[in-house]
């Protein structure tokens, strides 16, 4: 019964309440990297949701679009702006995906919604995590974040989708406020950013 009605009710109106509570920081990021990334303050991207479905996800631009002489975009670290670091750092550059549980297309907690091409790289095992929508924190990322390899973050985020409950999804959302707090697996070690998944 949660999995498949509360959980959705529940997601919708905390998530509208965030945005109202939140609307101040908000505003206050969307100021900073609108001057920090020439006018762009949001990054979108289209994303896998639920069953595969594609939809468009929306964080806070956390990277410049600088790039080197020959016209390519220099490494994520060379592009993350002072400001993006402390708005990745705090997680405030997930704040606007709750638009996108408003929608419906992500829920509060779920598997993180990876990239278009990653889909014909999973397994079997692997495309159990799109049994579900995906969220804006989960199992994944309260267990290392970044800071895990690429198989660990699938059985955590797959584990998740077959022990579902209010009770579980209470849990990740205080380890996840602690997480955030304590600032542990923002990414990899000295990289800026996760490396990318390259298939089995």
């Amino acid at each position: 019964m949660y999995r498949n009605f509360f959980k959705r009710i529940l997601d919708f109106n905390v998530a509208l309440l965030l945005l109202l509570l939140l609307s101040p920081i908000l505003l206050f990021a969307i100021i900073g990297l609108f001057f920090a990334n020439s006018g762009k303050p949001f990054f979108v991207q289209q994303r896998p949701g639920q069953h595969g479905k594609i939809f468009t996800i929306v964080k806070f631009k956390t990277m410049n679009d600088k790039k080197d002489q020959n016209g390519h975009l220099l490494s994520d670290a060379e592009r993350l702006t002072s400001i993006g670091r402390f708005v990745r750092k705090t997680s405030l550059d997930e704040l606007p995906q709750l638009f996108n549980v408003v929608k419906g297309d992500m829920s509060l907690i779920g598997p993180r919604p990876l990239l278009v091409q990653y889909l014909p790289l999973y397994n079997e095992h692997q495309r159990k995590r799109h049994a579900v929508r995906p969220g804006i924190t989960g199992w994944a990322q309260v267990n290392g974040r970044n800071a895990i390899s690429w198989q660990q973050k699938f059985d955590y985020d797959v584990w998740y989708t077959e022990n579902i409950s209010l009770k579980l999804d209470a849990v990740i959302v205080w380890k996840t406020i602690q997480k955030v707090i304590k600032r542990e697996g923002i990414s990899g070690e000295a990289v800026a950013t996760a490396e990318p998944f390259k298939g089995n």
